[in-house]
């Protein structure tokens, strides 16, 4: 059964409550239904009757397919309130049309194409009726390259001529099958240039000579100088770079995740830090590309040894021209028509900007420092400018030392995932923003931006925090977090180089519609995967079932070393692949570039007094 509640905001605007019961509700859960939804200084403005006609409105809201973080939160609250019968619960905005705001015009305004539908007549049912997707198999055996070209286009896989080749050759030649559209997408993502940085990795070729070492190696040789006087610990091996900390004093809970006293104690703690771009999500939509920078980024802070513990966050943005209206800034002479169907600085740094500093607000990070860059000029007659932005968010935390690596997987060890239900979103994100600006299509860029849901990731962290204060007692052997290419590329590290097996059923649904390719490799946000002794796991559900977070068991180590999915469901088993030709022992790639001399002018400065120099440079936001 539906039921519905309305809350007038303005004159223009209400909001529709649209609640799922297992049953009719008695007139004492009506009433605490409308006491938890009204607002506490206007409650004359809450009931079930709309406060804008139907006919005058445009009516916004989530797609029917796809239960809310704000759905999942408030289901929490109603059963902890004793409303049982409540299984759903979504908000819609109810616009009122004008002659200066017409229906197209508030949809094209208010509309967020990704997770979003309007609604002609309100909600009368969340069921949709859509079936998901099967599997498919793609014949490579049978249509040659052709078939795996037309795949990589359709699914925006970003693979390259060699990818192609690579991949052609594992499955036609060595392992002589077909491979489900659910393993071509895993590796388009998992061993994309985002997620495993074939550029910094490398073979550079300039001028027709290889240089001698690797960008990444270039990046790591001043730490490999400094031999035994280095105090990192770990460095380009984990989800954070961990610094030689200090014995200090600490409070902790007496009996950590359990209601408890507590007591002062010496523990050796070392700094973490961190730091990644969230740079193409930005760009397609700045709002919720910057949250999911700092969301990923804090997962990398606590997915770091087997647990740790976030501290405080940076912000930094680096853009085009601005052309602010009635703000000229000296210089901003070009890229005012720059094409593009997605975000222009200004409104980057102004969304951008409201995005990281929200979600850090609503899990508890305060952002500390940061910095802020623009630039746009014509240099040696060509247009100079970032062709996508840098959204770049940091992290400083602390890690206790007896977590400081990872134990090994081990035959037996449960695969465990944490965090929200699975949900449509951030698909593709690995291979998306791997590829140049434009090569991909619109509808591709829209679904690989995430959504966050930073209650969610503060209750997971809760857990993983709870567990670092077990000390010795720490129930996580390994964690990572789940970031682009989903549960296929977390888990699938997790295995390496052991191997295991997985349930893809077992992973919790927030849309009933999700293909097993979606289930497996969205990114869906505010996950981890782990490692758990079979001994420990009942102690670290207790922790996921205090903290209100998803704790599913999908499988196990094996010890084959391959990563195998199944599907419960219908039997059938959408990707086998063997570590070693998919991960471990992956060939590099050569990249063959040639120097262009620059005829760069000489400065030449007008003719103006240092004041109004100063008063021309203090114009950028830098």
């Amino acid at each position: 059964m539906i039921h519905t509640i309305y809350r007038q905001i303005n004159s223009d605007l209400d909001l529709g409550f649209y609640i799922e019961t297992t049953g009719p509700l008695s007139e004492q859960e009506q009433q605490k239904l409308q006491w938890l939804i009204r607002e506490t200084f206007e409650p004359s403005n809450t009931g079930t009757e709309p406060h804008l006609a139907a006919t005058e409105i445009v009516e916004i809201g989530p797609r029917l397919s796809i239960e809310t973080p704000f759905s999942s939160n408030a289901v929490a609250i109603c059963q902890a309130m004793g409303l049982g019968h409540v299984t759903r619960i979504e908000r819609t905005r109810r616009h009122r049309t004008s002659k200066d705001y017409p229906a197209d015009v508030l949809i094209r305004t208010h509309l967020d194409r990704m997770t979003e539908q309007p609604y002609r007549n309100g909600i009368k049912s969340f069921d949709t009726g859509i079936t998901p997707e099967d599997v498919r198999i793609i014949d490579l055996l049978g249509r040659g390259k052709k078939a795996l070209e037309e795949i990589n286009s359709a699914l925006g896989l970003g693979m390259d001529a060699r990818d192609i080749e690579y991949y052609y050759r594992l499955f036609v030649e060595i392992l002589k099958r077909n491979p489900t559209d659910v393993e071509l997408f895993q590796l388009g993502n998992a061993n994309s240039e985002h997620s495993r940085h074939w550029y910094f990795k490398g073979q550079i070729v300039i001028d027709g000579r290889p240089m001698q070492q690797t960008l990444f190696e270039v990046v790591q040789r001043p730490l490999k100088n400094l031999g035994s006087e280095s105090c990192s610990l770990i460095a380009f091996r984990d989800n954070a770079g961990v610094i030689k900390g200090f014995r200090t004093r600490l409070i902790l809970p007496i009996t950590p995740g359990k209601p408890s006293g507590m007591h002062l104690c010496e523990k050796t703690i070392h700094i973490t830090c961190t730091a990644e771009t969230h740079n193409h999500p930005t760009f397609v939509a700045p709002f919720p590309g910057a949250q999911t920078g700092s969301g990923g980024r804090i997962r990398d802070n606590s997915a770091v040894g087997r647990g740790g513990i976030v501290g405080i966050g940076v912000a930094g943005y680096f853009v085009g021209n601005l052309f602010i209206p009635e703000y000229a800034i000296p210089g901003e002479t070009v890229g005012r028509d720059k094409p593009s169907q997605y975000a222009s600085p200004l409104s980057i740094l102004i969304e951008g900007s409201n995005g990281a500093s929200s979600y850090g607000n609503q899990f508890g990070e305060p952002l500390t420092s940061g910095f802020c860059r623009t630039f746009g000029q014509i240099v040696d007659n060509e247009w100079r400018e970032p062709r996508k932005p840098v959204l770049y968010s940091g992290g400083v935390g602390h890690l206790f030392d007896e977590h400081l690596a990872k134990e090994t997987p081990e035959d037996g060890m449960l695969i465990v995932r944490i965090g929200g239900p699975a949900y449509p979103i951030g698909v593709g994100g690995g291979s998306a923003s791997s590829m140049m600006q434009g090569e991909n299509t619109e509808t591709l860029d829209l679904n690989s931006v995430q959504r966050g849901n930073a209650e969610m990731e503060n209750r997971a962290n809760r857990v993983i925090r709870a567990c670092a204060e077990m000390g010795k007692h720490n129930p996580i052997s390994s964690i990572h977090d789940q970031g682009a290419g989903g549960p296929s590329n977390v888990l699938t590290e997790l295995l390496e180089p052991v191997g295991g097996i997985i349930d893809i059923r077992k992973i919790a649904l927030g849309d009933k519609t999700m293909s097993v390719l979606k289930i497996w490799s969205a990114e869906f946000q505010e996950g981890y995967g782990l490692l758990v002794r079979p001994n420990l796991i009942e102690l670290f559900q207790s922790v996921c079932q205090r903290e209100r977070v998803n704790c599913e068991v999908l499988g196990k180590i094996d010890g084959r070393g391959k990563v195998v999915v199944e599907d419960s469901l219908n039997g059938q088993t959408p990707v086998d692949l063997n570590l070693e030709q998919v991960l471990t022992n992956m060939p590099p790639k050569t990249f063959e570039s040639n120097r262009r001399i620059k005829n760069l002018e000489p400065l030449d400065l007008p003719d103006m007094t240092v004041g109004e120099a100063i008063r021309a440079v203090f114009k950028l936001p830098s």
